[in-house]
């Protein structure tokens, strides 16, 4: 059993559940033989190479259970893209502290790092093993049914659909449409989960819009406007991520980000909401509203889904019961145990951390509805376990009153 002291960071954009996942691997360390003492990095890999380190060990156990339940990123988070530069330094730090046991939270770039971090203080003859816990609002990690952070943001999503819908139906006399975009750069899993606010036909939303199918203008201009004059208004969830065939994203934003990937409502672009929202009022000069509401779903704690919170804190303790196992350059993935028609049940799996880093997951074509425009009945099954039951509103009967 490899002795030492083991270290934890977040990366990326937060969760709601993203501290419950870091309670988890600090809970479990702490009371590991092979794991002596627990820091974390202020601000990600950042605080390695700036040599700020937090000691997790003197925190209070009132304050670490209180993480389970607090949102965003308690260490702190980074964009940093690792350089060859950074790994000598690195290393060095990590030498210092005598870490042996090399804990990071979130998506595709941070596996990325864990994976190149320890294979270099491997390559150099310093045992250390590596594990990853998956973090995502996106839910587009290869290798794992869903993310932790996924099922609270895709309940934010569908109450927010569902509360505004509300909103717009009542207020068609003034707006004839309200389009909600979501976060989600490459894939549609959020726009998705909206649908989970829909129980009748005339309910929103009515069109969803998801970066997996290409955007065609006329197509959604045609469906808008047939949906507007059945009900009265029109109801669209878009990803920011949308896109048209040749790629070009409905945002029209250049700028990206050190990674490489387009930042959406950026500036020097606009948001893909707004863009839809200009096309409906060119188009038909209607009056509508645009809802952007960006990284709230990320950190929205009072949607919180108590799976959610309990599945992240697991993913925490499964990576330090591997790692202390010795099993090395994974990230510990959540699966789905129960059959068709049986209650959800969920556990615990790995795939190896490279697999994760160089590959993503598009919602599939079974989840899509053949027009492109919404999802099906399949994607329903897979999402109303993760977010769970839907406040149901009353409705008016709307009788006219006879004299």
């Amino acid at each position: 059993m490899l002795k030492g002291n083991a270290i934890i960071g977040q990366s990326g954009g937060p969760t709601s559940v993203i501290n419950a996942s870091l309670a988890g691997v600090v809970d479990t360390a702490s009371n590991s033989k092979a794991i002596r003492r627990v820091f974390g990095m202020r601000f990600g890999i950042e605080g390695v190479l700036q040599n700020f380190l937090l000691d997790l060990g003197a925190e209070s156990k009132e304050t670490l259970n209180g993480l389970k339940t607090t949102p965003s990123s308690a260490l702190g988070s980074t964009r940093l893209k690792l350089q060859d530069e950074h790994f000598e330094p690195i290393l060095k730090q990590l030498k210092k502290f005598d870490i042996r046991y090399f804990f990071m939270i979130g998506g595709n770039d941070t596996m990325d790092t864990i994976h190149r971090v320890v294979e270099y203080a491997q390559h150099s003859g310093y045992d250390m093993i590596g594990v990853g816990v998956s973090k995502t609002v996106d839910n587009d990690l290869f290798g794992t049914d869903h993310t932790p952070g996924y099922p609270s943001a895709a309940r934010y999503v569908a109450m927010s659909v569902l509360q505004g819908g509300l909103l717009a139906r009542d207020m068609q006399r003034v707006d004839q449409y309200v389009i909600f975009q979501t976060v989600g750069r490459s894939a549609g899993w959020l726009p998705g989960a909206a649908a989970c606010a829909r129980r009748s036909p005339a309910d929103p939303p009515h069109i969803i819009l998801m970066p997996e199918v290409p955007f065609e203008k006329d197509r959604f201009l045609s469906t808008v406007e047939q949906v507007q004059k059945r009900y009265g208004f029109c109801s669209v969830v878009c990803g920011e991520g949308v896109a048209y065939a040749d790629g070009t994203p409905v945002s029209a934003s250049q700028t990206t980000d050190k990674f490489g990937n387009v930042e959406f409502g950026a500036m020097g672009g606009t948001s893909a909401a707004l863009m839809l929202h200009r096309m409906i009022e060119d188009a038909f000069g209607w009056r509508g509203e645009f809802q952007v509401t960006e990284s709230l779903q990320m950190c929205a704690a009072d949607r919180a889904v108590k799976l959610d919170i309990k599945e992240a804190y697991g993913c925490g303790r499964e990576a330090v019961r591997l790692a202390v196992k010795g099993v090395d350059g994974v990230m510990v993935t959540i699966t789905r145990e129960n059959g068709k028609g049986e209650p959800y049940k969920s556990g615990f799996g790995t795939i190896e951390l490279g697999k994760v880093a160089n590959a993503e997951r598009p919602v599939p074509k079974k989840f899509i509805r053949a027009d492109g425009l919404f999802v099906t009945q399949q994607f329903l099954d897979y999402v109303q376990p993760l977010i769970g039951e839907l406040p149901s509103y009353a409705s008016l009967a709307i009788k006219r009153a006879k004299p």
